[in-house]
Order: structure tokens, then C-alpha cells, then sequence
């Protein structure tokens, strides 16, 4: 075990003395030159989530407080989203939306409608084998 404390603390101290300064900083530069509100492919590049009616709207009141990803995969209809948003609004400080209610709700209906799944997906494409009984 301290054979491998020894070889991490050496691994660290040869990533940082000798990784080229420059990497860091181009990777900074690139960044902050990227548009935060770019879209690629029909999906908002920052947040992950689908460009249509409504995203900027999503983007501003429900990413300030959660990630994208928390938000989608609760996949609501209408009346759990309201009830939601309620609940948010009563037990965590979320702010009244206002007209945005409706924009946003419409969107997440839209876009990540709930799914009839179950525990997980059936499985497909199995080949299947006959254990021999020896």
C-alpha cells in the first residue's frame, strides 16, 4: 500500500513539472471564447438539453439551481411539473416564474415526456446457449 501512495505522489509531482504550461492556459482561452448559448446538432452544447421553443427560458430558471440532468430525468407530465414547481416554490425558495411557468412546462413536456420503462429495458440480440450438463 505505500508502495502505491509513493508511486501517485510521483506520478502528481511529474504531471505538474513537466505537462507543458501552455496546455492549460489554451484550454482556458478556448473556453472562454465559446459561446455559453451555442447549439450543435439540436442540442444546447453547455446544458445537453434540446433547442426548441423555450430553452433559453428552461436554461435561465431551472439550471441556475440544478443541472440539466436532474432536471430531464424526471420526465413529468403537465400536472406533475405544476405541482413541481409548487412544491419547489413552497419548500425551497424557488421564485414565482411568473408567465415563464407555462414556457417552461410546455417545454419539458415536449421534449422529455415521461417513459413507460419499468425497471430496464428488455434485453435484445442475445444468443442464447445450451449449458451442457456434465
Amino acid at each position: 500500500m505505500g508502495f502505491a501512495i509513493v508511486l501517485f505522489l510521483i506520478a502528481g509531482f511529474w504531471l505538474i513539472r513537466f505537462l507543458p504550461e501552455e496546455t492549460a492556459s489554451n484550454a482556458k482561452k478556448t473556453d472562454a471564447n465559446e459561446d455559453p448559448n451555442r447549439i450543435e446538432n439540436g442540442i444546447h452544447v453547455r446544458t445537453g438539453l434540446i433547442d426548441d421553443e423555450g430553452l433559453m427560458t428552461v436554461v435561465a430558471n431551472c439550471t441556475a439551481c440544478h443541472s440539466a440532468q436532474l432536471v430531464t430525468q424526471n420526465r413529468m407530465n403537465e400536472e406533475r411539473w405544476n405541482a413541481t414547481i409548487r412544491w419547489m416554490q413552497e419548500t425551497q425558495n424557488l421564485w414565482d416564474l411568473g408567465d415563464n411557468q407555462e414556457i417552461i412546462v410546455n417545454y419539458l413536456v415536449r421534449n422529455y415526456p415521461p417513459t413507460e420503462k419499468g425497471r430496464r429495458e428488455n434485453l435484445k440480440n442475445i444468443e442464447w446457449y445450451d449449458l451442457d450438463p456434465e
